[in-house]
């Protein structure tokens, strides 16, 4: 398949073009700054490893793109960028959580000769809090266990989770109360583990037209007052 991947929903902008060269799959990557630049930096880069992979927008199966949950700016400017290009070249969409792509980063680096694996994905909110989604994979494919959470490192349950990964371990240390023996895996929502979720997302029937790509919030307010700022300092 010919994809186009992308995610903003971090402080890092992750691009990922795959195609067939000579009957072989051949991936195109691009990290760069994020967050505030994202917006200006997101098309140039899409363009240029476009470019490098030798596709038109217009050939392309299919355009993923980090849904969320994330930074509110950067799943607007993931979504719009996704849904102009998806618009421009007749070319569905593919919505991908980002605590998904967080888990099969975590598992293709860490553990990608393992066939069951139950794995805490999350995700750095801000405001002192986090997001998190249990995943089970089984058999080449993950399920989602249970919905999305947003909550204090303190509330974090652990279930039966055999690893956790994401971003929060640097963020809240201690107030996430980890025992020891629990592997804490760096990871996230790369376009490279989009582009290797992509096949088995579009034989469920997940892609959509660009009218209906959403991004998906968890939540709604997105910014404290100064005594919540204060108060979030002090726990620290």
């Amino acid at each position: 398949m010919k994809l186009l991947a992308f995610d903003t929903s971090t402080e890092l902008i992750s691009l990922a073009v795959t195609r067939l060269v000579d009957g072989v799959p051949h991936v195109w990557l691009h990290t760069g700054a994020g967050g505030a630049q994202a917006s200006s930096a997101l098309i140039p880069a899409i363009e240029t490893l476009m470019a490098e992979a030798g596709l038109r927008f217009e050939e392309l199966d299919a355009i993923a793109f980090g849904r969320g949950p994330g930074s509110f700016t950067g799943l607007r400017t993931a979504c719009a960028v996704a849904q102009g290009l998806g618009f421009g070249a007749g070319v569905p969409l593919l919505p991908v959580d980002t605590l998904l792509a967080v888990a099969e980063e975590a598992r293709a680096q860490q553990a990608p000769q393992q066939q069951s694996l139950r794995l805490l994905a999350l995700l750095d909110a801000r405001m002192g809090e986090l997001y998190a989604a249990p995943y089970a994979y089984v058999a080449g494919n993950w399920q989602q266990q249970a919905d999305f959470s947003l909550l204090k490192p303190e509330q974090l349950m652990l279930e039966d989770a055999q690893a956790l990964a994401g971003n929060v371990f640097a963020e809240y240390g201690e107030r996430l109360s980890l025992p020891p023996e629990l592997p804490c895996w760096q990871a996230l929502p790369t376009a490279a583990a989009m582009l290797r979720l992509a096949p088995s997302l579009l034989a469920a029937g997940n892609a959509v037209a660009a009218a209906d790509a959403l991004p998906r919030y968890i939540r709604d307010k997105v910014a404290q007052t100064t005594q919540e700022r204060a108060a979030a300092k002090a726990v620290r």
